[in-house]
Formats: structure tokens, sequence, C-alpha cells
């Protein structure tokens, strides 16, 4: 399947200027919401270590949520660029408050701590960012393929199961879909979850 470069682009800058024009109390309110429905959904109720994301670039911020999973005895995790594997990532042991460093894009994420590693499978569940989503569980994230890479090195049976955190605005009819894309499990929103599989 040939998927056209330029479509994926051009869509992937409509839904980012979409969601960064979301006004910061708007973002607050979706980061509660989201907070407010997710935890008690089944996919996240029978995982014991989930794995989420320090917000950037007006992403849907699950900061509200790593502490109320913290509170219920989740054990989280966040992505770090691999060390040695290029576009992949690693993920360390995380909890809410400590502190952050920039990576080279400038996004805060764990000082690199070999103690700290979470192996993929050990990871129930990994709440991820996208861009662009589509109802049938495709998700167009940044283009670094940094999510696809990791999780594609994975059988489907073998993999963590995988959530997708977006707004409203995200949602698209049908996005642009290359053969590399991970699908997701479902979609959360601040409004609901798009159960998919």
């Amino acid at each position: 399947m040939s998927v056209d470069p330029l479509s994926r682009a051009a869509c992937r800058h409509q839904l980012r200027q979409a969601r960064k024009a979301l006004s910061p109390e708007a973002q607050k309110a979706a980061a509660i919401g989201l907070a407010q429905h997710l935890p008690d959904h089944t996919l996240v109720q029978h995982a014991q270590t989930v794995a989420l994301y320090i917000a950037n670039d007006g992403e849907l911020d699950p900061h509200v949520l790593a502490e109320v999973l913290h509170t219920r005895g989740k054990r989280l995790a966040l992505p770090v660029l691999h060390p040695f594997h290029s576009q992949h990532l690693l993920f360390l042991e995380y909890q809410p408050g400590q502190p952050m460093q920039p990576n080279r894009f400038g996004i805060p994420e764990p000082e690199l701590n070999k103690t700290r590693v979470v192996p993929m499978a050990e990871l129930d569940l990994i709440l991820l960012p996208l861009v662009g989503f589509d109802d049938a569980g495709n998700r167009m994230g940044m283009g670094g393929g940094f999510y696809d890479r990791t999780l594609g090195c994975f059988d489907m049976a073998a993999r963590p199961r995988l959530i997708g955190l977006a707004h409203e605005c995200q949602r698209v009819h049908q996005l642009p879909v290359a053969p590399w894309d991970v699908p997701m499990d479902a979609i959360a929103t601040a409004e609901g979850l798009l159960k998919l599989s």
C-alpha cells in the first residue's frame, strides 16, 4: 500500500494546529475529564504497570491521571529516548513529581538509570500521545516513529495494550494510514473511551 507523504504531512500539521489552539483552561479541563473517567475502564483497572508520557505540543496532558493511578497503587513508567537504538524508546519507573530533564527534543524525561528500566514484558498498558485518530482506531503520531518502531518489534499478542490519548478536535473521519502504523486497542478523550478491540 502506498501512502502519500504530503497528505500525511498536511493532515499532521492541521491536527497539531487544532490541539495547540486550545486554551490553557480547555487543556486543564481535558486533563481533569480524562482523570475522572479513564481509571474506571477495564483496560486500566486490570493493568498493574502503566506507561504514560509528559505532555508536549498541545497533547492531552495525563499528569492528573498519573496522580490518580499512583494513588490507586499502579506502577507507572515514562518513555525515554533509547541510548543505543536510534528512534526507539525505553521505559523507566516514574513517580509523579520526580525531577525531569529535557531530552534532545526539549521534552522532559527521567534521568536514564538502568536500575529503573521497566522491560516491555512488564508493561500491561501504554497510554500514548497522538496527533490524530479516526473511528477505526488508526493513530497518527508526530512523525518520528518512536512508538511505532518500539512496539513494532513485538507480536500483537505479546505487546502491552495501547490506548491513544487525544482531544476531540484531533478526531477525523479517516486518517491516511501507513503500513508501519501500530493500531490502538482504544482511544481516550476527556469525553470518554472509544474501544476498538
